[in-house]
Parts: C-alpha cells; structure tokens; sequence
C-alpha cells in the first residue's frame, strides 16, 4: 500500500467514526503525538479532524447535509477543494473565515484556530490532493500607487469604499482591509471569498495587483487624505451618507424650484 492510499485509508475510517464524540464542541482537533509527525501526516489528521465532515473525506465535497456533525457540531455540507490548490486553503483558515458556525453562515474575519505549522500542513495536505494554484507573492514596492488607487477605485471601491473602510451590500458586510495582510489582499483577489467576483490575471495582472496592493495599505495606513476622501475616516458608510445629503438636497431645491414655478 502506497503513502497516499494509506492516508486515505486512515481519513475512511475517521470519517465513519461519530466525530461528535471524538471531537470537542467548539476549538481545533489535534492529534496527541502532532511533533512526531511529518508536515503531510499532521495536514491529513488535522484535515480529517477539523475539515473532513463538511469537505469530504477525499476533498471532493459534501453536496446534501448528512444526519450526523463534524467539528464544534457543524452539520457536514461544504463545496469541494478539488483544484483549490495551496491559494485558498492558506487564505481561509489562516483568516479566521473557516471553519464556520454553519453552512449558510457569512464568514468573518477572526483569530486563526491553527498555530503556524498546523496551517502549513493543511495547505500540505490539500494541496497534495489535487493540482492548483500556489500562495501567490506579490511585491507591492514595485507597484504605482496610483495607478493602485485608479484599480480600486474601478473595481473594489463600490463595496469597500474609497479608502477600504469597508460597507454594506445586499446579503452582506464588506470588511474593511486594514487587517489584511499583503498575501491576504491578493490571495482574495484571486479566490473571490463569499460575494467578493474573482479576478484572473486577464481582469488583473500580476503588475497590476502590486499596485492595487500597494494602495490599500497605503489607505489603511497612511494616507495622506486632506482633500475629504476618507471624511475623517468615520466608517463604512460617509460615501452614502454624502450621496444621500446631496441626493436629498437636489430634490429639495427641485421641489421648491417647481412649486416656485407653479405659483408665479
């Protein structure tokens, strides 16, 4: 029997154990012996433990609930993470977004429940389950800053807002970005978490998204926004709040001009 099938042998019989008698209620599952293990053996434990019930023993998903919960009693429903490669699996856990309270809950950032080893095992493992893509490397310095603020603008700022404070969309909080780290803002350009659209490298160019990058830290954390951008970086939500004023405004005026009209 080959390396492979035997973790896929030990992640069978894991699976087909009640994991909500082997598994706490809230928290990581970790193995007892986690120095002894090589970083591929920790990845399928961990994976087995934490991420299987809605993932699937194999990666491959779980398409319909199943009667008993996995991990912190989450029923067992998640998409597949064939071809996900090292990209999301690094983005997800390492963001506090996985793993959630339940299926149809929005993710949000938070702590990470796995030390550093532990997370470089889970993206170990995933990605030996399938080609795809790396933890990207993006270099900011090299990028334009405004050329940055030009492609946030055009593609980030409608729901972000101008100065990644964040916002409020349909179904949805868009998180402000002054947490995320470098890796992180491109590791979500390129996966698309949640209602975020994913950008390829045709949309956003490698070049392109070291500049994007670049201005958003630069937004988050030094901006040099005197003119009014950020409006005294109140929140989320002055670029509405401004809209409606004005919007509110122009009606105001156009109903006094009418009913000026009216009576003369």
């Amino acid at each position: 029997m080959t390396a492979r099938a035997a973790v896929l042998a030990l992640l069978g019989l894991l699976a087909l154990a009640p994991p909500a008698a082997a598994q706490p209620r809230s928290g990581v599952a970790r193995p007892d012996n986690e120095a002894r293990l090589s970083l591929l053996e920790l990845g399928a434990q961990l994976y087995a433990g934490n991420c299987a019930s809605c993932h699937g023993t194999d990666g491959r998903g779980v398409s319909a609930p199943r009667p008993q919960h996995g991990a912190g009693k989450v029923p067992g429903l998640g998409p597949s993470l064939n071809g996900v490669g090292a990209l999301a699996v690094d983005f997800y856990p390492r963001t506090g977004y996985m793993p959630l309270g339940a299926p149809d809950e929005e993710p949000s950032r938070g702590p990470g429940l796995f030390t550093a080893r532990e997370q470089a095992a889970i993206v170990r493992y995933v990605a030996s389950l399938s080609k795809g893509p790396p933890i990207p490397t993006p270099r900011p310095a090299t990028g334009s800053l405004s050329e940055g603020q030009q492609l946030f603008t055009e593609h980030c700022a409608g729901c972000h807002q101008v100065v990644a404070e964040g916002g409020i969309v349909t179904g949805a909080r868009v998180p402000p970005l002054d947490k995320a780290s470098v890796t992180e803002i491109a590791e979500a350009v390129r996966i698309g978490p949640y209602f975020m659209p994913r950008f390829t490298r045709r949309d956003i160019s490698d070049a392109q998204l070291n500049s994007l990058i670049r201005y958003v830290r630069y937004a988050a954390h030094n901006p040099d926004d005197r003119g009014g951008w950020a409006i005294d970086h109140l929140g989320p939500f002055p670029e509405g709040m401004v809209a409606w004023l004005l919007g509110g405004l122009s009606l105001v005026v156009t109903c006094m001009l009418i009913g000026k009209r009216a009576r003369s």
